[in-house]
């Protein structure tokens, strides 16, 4: 084979593989969408601690706390509707927290508050929430120093399928690590492909 011929193969493959990880990068960006403070209202629980029944109670409150929510979000599709119907309905959560710490037989204290959190970025699916401020309902059990838990109230995303009401299975911590190990993967062995070739084609004709 003549060399300007094998050199036009290689560059072209080159070319390829360069536009292939180009692509494969957006798609990337585009799977993981950012949703910035003002479009998402939160559910934070900080549990008393790390015991076994500190950590049952806050997910029975939790269970309890989305379920309600949700039937009063569901249908809601404005922002500041929602935080005034979450507003006006706090002492309903402050209730279920009662009503839970009694059946634990608990004399703890709590918090129940709607306001301004701060939180670190998250990812939920393929949902990114930015490190920020955002609005969310934010109960606090006892010392609040067991792990805290947290989904997205609004819209409606802890526990409810959008598309037909369902309950689903919550996605999972692992689940979401697994998902990303996946992309961190192929990013990898795309940019592997591409070191290769940039290697091969600077030894042949660099």
């Amino acid at each position: 084979m003549k060399p300007h011929v094998v050199i036009y193969l290689l560059f072209s493959l080159f070319v390829i593989v360069v536009n292939w990880e180009a692509q494969h990068n957006l798609a990337v960006a585009e799977f993981h969408q950012e949703v910035n403070e003002e479009e998402a209202i939160r559910l934070r629980i900080l549990a008393n601690s790390d015991s076994i029944a500190d950590q049952a109670l806050k997910r029975d409150i939790r269970d309890r706390v989305n379920e309600v929510i949700t039937e009063w979000v569901l249908d809601i599709d404005d922002m500041e509707q929602a935080k005034a119907t979450i507003q006006a309905n706090l002492a309903v959560i402050e209730a279920i927290v009662e009503e839970e710490l009694e059946r634990y037989g608990l004399d703890q204290s709590y918090d129940v508050e709607f306001n301004a959190v701060d939180f670190p970025t998250k990812l939920y699916g393929h949902l990114v929430y930015p490190a920020g401020t955002y609005d969310a309902v934010l109960i606090t059990l006892g010392e609040g120093k067991g792990e805290n838990w947290w989904c997205v109230l609004f819209p409606p995303l802890c526990f409810l399928d959008m598309a037909n009401g369902d309950a689903v299975e919550e996605t999972t911590d692992d689940s979401i690590q697994n998902e990303e190990g996946e992309l961190e993967d192929e990013i990898e062995v795309s940019f592997f492909f591409v070191d290769w070739f940039s290697g091969l084609f600077e030894n042949l004709f660099g």
